[in-house]
């Protein structure tokens, strides 16, 4: 199965992350221990979803990740 790349967005009525890949095109929301690759460092770098007290990606450093340019 070929990768497709988008952007997380923060989905507020599941309260959960997405990945939005165009206009209308949605992954369907994320769940923990999903895995993907985030472009960050100008380089793909592998992690996966978690929640604890906020949503996050582990081993990546981010404030925000609403935005984020991901693959999965």
């Amino acid at each position: 199965m070929a990768q497709k790349t988008g952007a997380l967005i923060f989905d507020e009525t599941a309260d959960r992350y997405d990945i939005r890949f165009d206009i209308t095109d949605y992954y369907g929301g994320l769940h923990c221990g999903e895995c993907m690759d985030v472009f960050t460092g100008g380089k793909w770098k592998p992690t996966r979803i978690e929640y604890g007290d906020n949503w996050y990606l582990v081993g990546i450093r981010a404030e925000d990740l609403n935005g984020l340019r991901v693959r999965i």
